[in-house]
């Protein structure tokens, strides 16, 4: 009998669709040096919930909700940082 869930599939695909969603956005705001049409309040309160699924993770010991949840929260705070940056650069 196998292991394989088609359940956790699903759970692993919808993991990886998430986590990677935020890759385009990431591109075009490296590539245009503008982050003007991302907005801040979306940002924060998406990290903030990232913040809260790491800290649910640890708390049930959820090696796949970390890891998803860990890679996204890098790359949505790579696009924070760049957005700082780049309003500070372009409203001088």
């Amino acid at each position: 009998m196998s292991n394989f869930n088609y359940i956790d599939l699903f759970g692993f695909s919808a993991a990886l669709l998430t986590t990677i969603a935020f890759l385009p956005q990431l591109y075009k705001t490296w590539e245009t040096k503008s982050a003007d049409d991302v907005s801040l309040v979306m940002l924060i309160l998406f990290i903030t919930g990232l913040i809260c699924w790491i800290i649910y993770g640890l708390k049930i010991h959820s090696i796949p909700i970390l890891v998803a949840n860990i890679v996204t929260f890098i790359f949505n705070f790579m696009i924070l940082i760049l957005k700082l940056t780049y309003d500070k650069k372009n409203n001088k």
